[in-house]
C-alpha cells in the first residue's frame, strides 16, 4: 500500500463526495454542539470560520490518553520535537522550534492551559480531568498575538460543579508505570462551586543503563493539579478562579551512541525537571448597559532544569577505545538551569443585544493587552572534568497590544469577521560573557473571515489571517558569524478556504480546511559543531528569505449506529524555502532552496474506531502514522515514516470500568529527534546520524470509579 498517494487519495475522493452531496441535503436542523472556548465569544465548532481540531473528554477517555504527548498523533499537521522528556517544542503546519538551547524564549506555537499561558513549557500537560484539547492551525493574531504565529493549543480542564462529582483512577502497566488520579466538585455555598483534581504519574521510562545497571535513568516522576472556583457574586457578575501546578521530575537518559535506541551506557544520565506554579482570575460583568466586560489575570512561575551526559558514555567506555595510538578521554556535562515568571492582564468590552453597531448586525469587542516575562538562565558544561562553557543570562520581554473584532450578520446568509491587533514588544537581555541586547517593535496582525451556512447540512468559509513573531539576537557568536547578532521580525500570511458540514441525519461530520501560507524572513534555527573543539556548538537564528507552503486537514466522524463509530483525519502538507542557504562547520555554503522544512511530513493520519456493546463493552482502536521528514535544517538526515497502532478494551458500567490497553501494538522504533555530527572520539569526530526513538510496546490496566 502507498501511503503517501493513499491518504491524499482518500482526503480528495471525501472532499469531492462531500461537495456533491450539498444537493442531497435532508430537512434535519440540529447542528454539531461542541464549543470552541479559546474565541473570544465562545461559538460552535460548525461555525467557527478556521481550522481547529478538538479532542474532548469523550475521545480522551475512549482512547485512554494520559498526557499531551499522546493527542500529538491524532491532529493532523502537528509534530513535536523529542529532546525532551515531554514533548516542549511544538511545530503546526511546518511552523515550530525545536530546542532551545539560550536563554531567549520566543515561541512559534502557544500553550495555554486554562487561560495560564504555558508556551514553550508543555511538558505540563496531564489530559486528567480534562474536558477538551482545542488545536488552531494557522496564525491566532488578533486573538493571542506573538507567542501564536503557527497556532495554538488551548487545554480546557473541566470547571466546578454545582451538583457533587467524585472519582478516581488507577493505571498500573509495564515499565513499572503507576498512576493514581482523583478528583471532587460540587458546591460549597449557593454562590461559591469548586473543583479539584490531583495525579501522581511514575514509570522508568523504557531504557535500560547497562553501565549503570539501573532501569530507571529515563524515568517519568510527574505530580500535577489542578484547583478551579466558581463564584457568582450577583446576577451579573461572576468571578472563575484556576490554580494548576506539575512537579515533573523527570530523568533524561535517551541517546545511544550506536543507535540501539533503548540500551544506554551513560556514567552521568541527565535530568529534566518542571515545576511550574500558575494561576488565573476572571472577572465577567453584564450590568453595564453597552457591553460585556471582562477582565483576566495570570501569573506564571516556573523552574526547570534540563541536563544530559554528552558523550553518551563512560570513562571506562571510551578508555578501551583508542585516540592516536593512546585510551581515549572523553567526558562532556551539559546543565541548564532556569527560573521563569510570567504575567499578564486582559481586558475586554464586548457588545451586549443592545449596543450592536451597524443597525444591529454587528456584534464589536475591544480590549488590552500587557504581559512581562522574566528569565534567569545559569548554563554550565564541563569536558573532562574542565569548565567548557559557562553562561549566566538574564531576559525579560514586556508585550503592549491592543485588539478588536468585529462580527457581522450580512444579506444571504453571510458572516463576516474582522479583528486586527497591535502589539509593542521590547526585550531586554545580558549575560556573564559581556552581551547585552535591548530590542523593540511593534507588530501588527488581524484576520478577515467571510462565511456562510449553505443549507442545513453545510457551511463553508474563506479566511486571510496575519501573524508574526518578533525579531530577537543570537549570543555569544564567534567572529565567522557575527553578521548574524539580530534577527529581523517574521510575517506570516495564511489563506485558507474550509468546508464543514452535518450529513446523513448528522451522524457523518466532516470538516475540510485548505490553505497556503507565506512565511516573509522566516526565522530558521541553524547549529556549527566547532571543528577546532568538537565538544562546542553555536546555534543561532537567522532570517530565511521567505518559504511557502500549502495542504490540507481533512477530519471525519461517522456514527454508523447507536455501538458504532468511526473517525479519522488527514493531513498535508508541502513547506519548502524558497531560497536558503547555511554554512557548514568548515564555512561551506549548502543551498537548500527548494528543500522540505524541518519536522514537517507531507502527510499525517489516523484511522481510529469505537464500538460500544449493550452489555457495556468498549473497544477502542487506533492507527496513525506520518511521512518521513528532516531532523534540522543544518543537515539532511531524515526520520522515516511511521505508523502507531493502539487499542484499548474495557467493560463499563454506570460508575466504574475497567480496561485493558496497549500503545505501539506492533513494537514500532519511531525516531522523534535526530542529529548529524561528530560524537566519537575514536572516529576522529567523524559526522554521524544519531536518533531518539519513541516509547515501544506499553501494556497496561485502568480502574476508574466516579460516583
Amino acid at each position: 500500500m502507498n501511503f503517501i498517494k493513499s491518504p491524499i487519495s482518500i482526503a480528495v475522493t471525501t472532499t469531492l463526495l462531500t461537495f456533491a452531496s450539498v444537493t442531497q441535503a435532508n430537512e434535519s436542523t440540529d447542528i454539531e454542539r461542541i464549543t470552541v472556548t479559546s474565541s473570544f465569544n465562545k461559538q460552535s465548532l460548525a461555525q467557527a470560520p478556521t481550522s481547529i481540531a478538538i479532542i474532548d473528554q469523550q475521545k480522551i477517555a475512549e482512547q485512554g490518553i494520559q498526557h499531551f504527548e499522546e493527542v500529538i498523533n491524532g491532529v493532523a499537521n502537528l509534530n513535536f520535537s523529542g529532546g525532551t522528556s515531554r514533548p516542549k517544542y511544538l511545530q503546526i503546519r511546518g511552523v515550530g522550534e525545536r530546542s532551545e538551547y539560550r536563554g531567549a524564549p520566543n515561541s512559534s506555537v502557544g500553550f495555554i492551559v486554562d487561560d495560564i499561558d504555558l508556551s514553550g513549557l508543555g511538558m505540563a500537560a496531564s489530559m486528567y480531568d480534562v474536558q477538551q484539547v482545542e488545536v488552531l492551525r494557522g496564525p491566532q493574531g488578533t486573538r493571542f498575538g506573538a507567542n501564536a504565529l503557527a497556532g495554538l493549543i488551548y487545554i480546557k480542564s473541566k470547571d466546578a460543579t454545582e451538583l457533587p462529582e467524585h472519582g478516581f483512577k488507577v493505571t498500573l502497566g509495564n515499565d513499572d508505570l503507576i498512576n493514581v488520579a482523583g478528583y471532587s466538585s460540587g458546591a460549597v455555598t449557593e454562590d461559591l462551586n469548586y473543583r479539584i483534581s490531583l495525579e501522581q504519574h511514575q514509570q522508568n521510562g523504557y531504557r535500560d543503563n547497562l553501565y549503570l545497571n539501573r532501569d530507571d535513568t529515563n524515568g517519568i516522576d510527574e505530580f500535577s493539579g489542578k484547583f478551579k472556583l466558581q463564584y457568582t457574586a450577583t446576577e451579573d457578575l461572576s468571578v472563575d478562579f484556576t490554580y494548576i501546578f506539575a512537579d515533573n521530575d523527570n530523568s533524561f537518559d535517551p541517546w545511544t551512541l550506536d543507535n540501539n535506541g533503548f540500551n544506554t551506557i551513560t556514567d552521568n544520565p541527565g535530568v529534566d525537571n518542571q515545576k511550574s506554579h500558575g494561576g488565573a482570575l476572571k472577572f465577567s460583568f453584564e450590568g453595564l448597559s453597552f457591553a460585556k466586560f471582562e477582565a483576566i489575570s495570570s501569573y506564571t512561575t516556573t523552574e526547570h532544569q534540563h541536563a544530559y551526559d554528552g558523550d553518551w558514555a563512560n570513562a571506562d567506555y571510551w578508555a578501551s577505545k583508542s585516540c592516536d595510538g593512546a585510551p581515549c578521554e572523553y567526558s562532556y556535562l551539559w546543565d541548564k538551569r532556569a527560573d521563569r515568571d510570567v504575567w499578564s492582564q486582559e481586558f475586554r468590552l464586548s457588545s451586549n443585544d443592545a449596543s450592536r453597531i451597524f443597525d444591529n448586525t454587528t456584534a464589536w469587542l475591544v480590549g488590552t493587552y500587557i504581559s512581562k516575562m522574566n528569565e534567569d538562565n545559569d548554563l554550565d558544561s564541563f569536558y573532562n572534568g574542565w569548565e567548557d562553557e559557562i553562561l549566566d543570562s538574564t531576559y525579560s520581554a514586556n508585550n503592549y497590544a491592543i485588539f478588536t473584532q468585529l462580527d457581522s450578520a450580512l444579506s444571504y446568509g453571510h458572516e463576516l469577521s474582522v479583528g486586527l491587533r497591535v502589539e509593542k514588544r521590547s526585550t531586554d537581555y545580558s549575560d556573564s560573557a559581556g552581551d547585552e541586547f535591548d530590542p523593540s517593535e511593534t507588530m501588527w496582525g488581524g484576520h478577515i473571515a467571510l462565511s456562510k451556512i449553505i443549507n442545513n447540512e453545510h457551511s463553508a468559509y474563506v479566511r486571510v489571517a496575519r501573524g508574526y513573531k518578533a525579531g530577537g539576537f543570537n549570543m555569544d557568536l564567534p567572529e565567522q558569524l557575527i553578521q548574524f547578532k539580530e534577527f529581523d521580525t517574521e510575517v506570516l500570511v495564511n489563506y485558507e478556504l474550509g468546508l464543514q458540514s452535518n450529513m446523513l441525519n448528522n451522524t457523518l461530520v466532516s470538516r475540510l480546511a485548505l490553505f497556503y501560507m507565506d512565511r516573509q524572513d522566516q526565522q530558521v534555527n541553524a547549529s556549527q559543531q566547532n571543528p577546532d573543539k568538537p565538544q562546542q556548538f553555536t546555534i543561532y537564528t537567522a532570517n530565511a528569505t521567505s518559504s511557502s507552503s500549502y495542504g490540507l486537514e481533512l477530519e471525519l466522524t461517522y456514527q454508523v449506529n447507536n455501538n458504532l463509530t468511526i473517525d479519522s483525519t488527514v493531513g498535508y502538507l508541502n513547506a519548502t524555502y524558497d531560497v536558503y542557504g547555511y554554512s557548514d562547520k568548515y564555512g561551506t555554503n549548502i543551498d537548500i532552496s527548494g528543500r522540505d522544512l524541518a519536522h514537517a511530513p507531507s502527510y499525517t493520519f489516523s484511522l481510529g474506531s469505537t464500538y460500544r456493546s449493550d452489555n457495556g463493552v468498549v473497544f477502542n482502536v487506533n492507527w496513525s502514522g506520518k511521512d518521513e521528514f528532516f531532523f534540522s535544517d543544518s543537515h539532511d538526515e531524515k526520520a522515516s515514516s511511521s505508523n502507531l497502532l493502539n487499542a484499548k478494551v474495557a467493560y463499563e458500567l454506570a460508575d466504574w470500568s475497567i480496561s485493558l490497553w496497549a500503545r505501539n501494538i506492533t513494537d514500532e522504533k519511531i525516531a522523534t529527534r535526530g542529529f548529524f555530527f561528530g560524537n566519537e572520539p575514536d572516529l576522529d569526530w567523524v559526522a554521524k546520524k544519531y536518533q531518539r526513538f519513541g516509547a515501544p510496546r506499553q501494556i497496561g490496566v485502568t480502574f476508574d470509579y466516579n460516583f
